[in-house]
């Protein structure tokens, strides 16, 4: 078993607009289509951050995990889905378009439990 984290930076001026596009619109779609394990928007509560400070960008504003059996699967999923008429028609209202994002990130991790 595998898990993608994404992370995603959203410009502030757009945030409670992709908030709201996030319950209503993505987050819906995806776990209908993906194993999303949780897809999580930060508070205004300040992080706890230990050891180094954070760059520029602070934490992450988007967090959500995805259930994958491989990479491979992942990448072949993930290809069909986003390139899907249904995924482009919900993003085509995405606040911001392809600009809302300062940073996004993906790890892949496996379970050490």
């Amino acid at each position: 078993m595998l898990f993608e984290i994404r992370n995603y930076h959203v410009k502030p001026d757009l945030l409670e607009a992709y908030k709201a596009w996030g319950k209503a619109e993505a987050g819906p779609f995806l776990s209908k289509h993906l194993d999303v394990v949780g897809f999580w928007i930060k508070t205004n509560d300040a992080p706890v951050i230990h050891g180094e400070p954070q760059d520029r960008f602070g934490a992450a504003d988007l967090t959500w995990i995805i259930r994958w059996s491989d990479v491979q699967q992942r990448n072949e999923v993930m290809s069909r889905l986003f390139a899907g008429a249904e995924w482009q028609d919900i993003v085509s209202r995405r606040p911001g378009g392809t600009a809302t994002y300062l940073r996004t990130e993906s790890k892949f991790t496996e379970s050490v439990l």
